[in-house]
C-alpha cells in the first residue's frame, strides 16, 4: 500500500488518520478558546464568523444599483440607468463597486483592522469584496492598493489597504502590484475634513515610481481600499494610474459611506 499523506503510520501499521487528529486538536483549542464573533466578542459556533445579531446588522450592497458609482437604488431602474451623482460628477475612474455599507459592524470591522492590528480579519473581508466585484476583478491586468505615507505606514505597521489586495490579488490570481503607486507627500486623514477639504488634502499626493511606470502602460486596473467616502483619495489615486498609462482604473473598496451618512 503506498504512503498516504493523510495517515500517520505507527509500528509499521497503519495509525489515526492525520485530519481526523487535526480535527480532534481544533476541537481541544475551540474548547480552551471558544470562537467569538469578529465584532461583539459574542460566543459564536466558527472561528472567524460574526454573531447573528451582528450579522443582520449588515447592509449588503446588491443589484439595482448605479453601474458607475454602485449606489443602491430602491428600485430597478432598468439597464443603463445612471444615479444622480454620477451624472453631476461623473468619476476618473471607470466603475466602482463595494461588499457593504460602512456602518454598524462593518464599521468595527474596518477600524479593527486598520487600528487594532486585527491583520486576521483581512481574508474574511476580503473575500466578501471579491463577491461584491461584479466582474471587477476578473475584468483587471492588476490589482494596486491605495498606498500610505512611509511615515504613516512606520507608525501604523502595516497598510490595511495592500493587505486586503494581497488576498483579492491570492483568491483571483490576479498580480498585485505592490510598488505601483506611492503617496509621495503626507496628507492629513481624511476623517473630520469636508468633502473640498479632502480634495485638496489628497491633490496630487499620489505617484507611481518611474521604474514602474512601463508596467502600467495599456493596462486596466483595480485600485483596493478599505472605505469610500466622498472618493477624493481613490479619484487622486486613479488620476496618478491614468497619468502613468493605465488605460483604465476601476474601485473596489471594503465598505462604502453612502450620501447623507457622510
Amino acid at each position: 500500500m503506498g504512503d498516504n499523506e493523510d495517515t500517520w503510520r505507527l509500528g509499521g501499521k497503519a495509525g489515526l488518520p492525520a485530519a481526523w487528529l487535526r480535527r480532534a486538536g481544533r476541537s481541544v483549542l475551540d474548547a480552551v478558546f471558544p470562537p467569538v464573533c469578529v465584532s461583539c466578542n459574542r460566543l459564536v459556533s466558527t472561528p472567524q464568523a460574526l454573531c447573528p445579531i451582528c450579522w443582520s446588522g449588515l447592509t449588503f450592497l446588491e443589484k439595482p444599483y448605479c453601474p458607475v458609482l454602485g449606489l443602491p437604488f430602491a428600485h430597478d431602474l432598468g439597464d443603463g440607468v445612471l444615479s444622480v451623482e454620477a451624472i453631476a460628477d461623473p468619476p476618473v475612474f471607470e466603475r466602482l463597486r463595494s461588499a457593504v455599507v460602512y456602518e454598524g459592524a462593518a464599521r468595527h470591522l474596518v477600524h479593527s483592522l486598520k487600528y487594532a492590528d486585527r491583520g486576521d480579519l483581512a481574508p474574511m473581508m476580503a473575500s466578501w469584496m471579491l463577491r461584491a466585484s461584479d466582474g471587477l476583478v476578473d475584468g483587471c491586468e492588476g490589482i494596486v492598493a491605495v498606498p500610505l505615507h512611509r511615515y504613516r505606514l512606520w507608525r501604523r505597521r502595516f497598510n490595511q489597504s495592500a493587505d486586503l489586495a494581497r488576498h483579492i490579488a491570492t483568491l483571483s490570481g490576479r498580480p498585485f502590484l505592490a510598488h505601483a503607486l506611492i503617496r509621495q507627500r503626507r496628507t492629513l486623514t481624511q476623517v473630520g475634513l469636508g468633502a473640498r477639504a479632502r480634495v485638496e488634502n489628497v491633490r496630487g499626493a499620489f505617484r507611481v515610481p518611474v521604474d514602474e511606470a512601463g508596467v502600467l502602460v495599456g493596462k486596466r486596473l483595480l485600485l483596493i481600499d478599505d472605505v469610500y467616502t466622498t472618493g477624493a483619495t481613490v479619484e487622486a489615486a486613479s488620476r496618478a494610474l491614468l497619468k502613468a498609462g493605465a488605460v483604465s482604473v476601476s474601485v473596489l473598496t471594503f465598505a462604502r459611506a453612502l450620501p447623507g451618512h457622510i
